[in-house]
């Protein structure tokens, strides 16, 4: 099976074996590796921000509020103004976001709030444009404020969106925000994905498709149109994005999911390593790509790839091997 490698020197430090699920036009899955069940994490925020724009009645956004709204992203200057505009649009507070707060993921950004004498607050929460979403339709639905429950108005949609797009019942657990996060097989996590992909090629062709893909639709064009707002600075994501040869929408979840929508070929992959360590992913999702026929225009050695000690000198790499196991 595909197995990420890290080497150091001649040594082979870790092993990490993966899965890559496709799903192409006509919704025809192909899996190598098992197909896992995995928690669906911070890779379901698109479809979660669609419904939130469904329940907030399809308002006017531009796509940089969509684009962080779908975003995991490292609370620099750039992604805070635009959380901070969607709470004002929707007349929310920050107050009422309930992420939780932690330091910003782009360190520079963090060590300039403690510089200045501030505190790390829900609004640095990489997951706030997505709470700053859900508050506002909680607020629009008339609902409970405290969007969290798994039984609140709010997820249950989430869930029943989800269950149809994955075509799988799910199970569910809590994220690290706080929300509900729902398990499928990766074959349904890249179903789903699959419809982000159609959904632009649709939108992008000028076809009307049906309401919820259309916002999916305009979701994942804002994310490939503005993938530093989805990511941020030196990040895998925004690297993956501007090294693809052509559009892409991409997505990190949290223990090692990456899902990408290819909308010229209406293709979706799902990448999973099953040890859940991040560093294992860039190999993997750079292999999965080229597997699908997709080679992405990366400097050579990629940095993402490579191993360094503590004064910059690069002592090893990470790559992908067929292990037999």
């Amino acid at each position: 099976m595909p197995t990420v490698v890290q080497t150091r020197g001649a040594i082979v430090e870790a092993t990490h074996a993966f899965a890559v699920a496709q799903v192409g036009p006509g919704g025809i899955a192909s899996v190598e590796g098992p197909d896992v069940v995995t928690a669906f994490r911070s890779a379901a925020k698109p479809f979660q921000l669609a419904v939130s724009l469904e329940t907030l009645g399809d308002p006017a956004v531009s796509d940089a509020m969509l684009a962080v709204g779908a975003a995991s992203h490292s609370a620099e200057p750039m992604h805070l103004d635009v959380v901070r505009k969607i709470l004002g649009q929707f007349g929310v507070s920050e107050g009422g976001l309930r992420c939780g707060a932690h330091a910003p993921v782009h360190e520079p950004s963090a060590h300039a709030v403690l510089r200045a004498g501030g505190a790390f607050t829900d609004l640095h929460n990489n997951c706030s444009g997505k709470h700053a979403f859900m508050l506002a339709a909680a607020k629009h639905a008339g609902w409970d404020l405290d969007y969290r429950p798994s039984n609140h108005p709010l997820q249950v949609k989430n869930r029943a969106a989800l269950e149809r797009l994955t075509g799988s019942a799910a199970a569910v657990a809590t994220d690290g925000c706080g929300v509900p996060t729902f398990s499928f097989p990766l074959s349904g996590i890249a179903r789903a994905w699959s419809h982000v992909a159609g959904a632009m090629a649709a939108v992008e062709s000028g076809a009307a498709p049906e309401p919820f893909d259309e916002r999916l639709g305009r979701i994942g064009w804002a994310m490939a149109k503005h993938p530093e707002l989805t990511s941020g600075t030196g990040r895998l994501d925004l690297d993956i994005v501007r090294a693809c040869p052509e559009p892409i929408a991409v997505k990190v979840g949290a223990m090692g999911l990456f899902c990408m929508a290819l909308p010229r070929r209406k293709l979706a992959l799902a990448v999973k390593v099953t040890s859940g360590v991040s560093e294992a992913l860039p190999a993997a999702v750079r292999w999965a790509l080229a597997r699908a026929g997709v080679e992405l225009a990366l400097p050579s050695p990629w940095p993402l790839c490579e191993v360094r000690n503590v004064v910059g000198l690069v002592v090893g790499a990470v790559e992908v091997r067929d292990v037999m196991g």
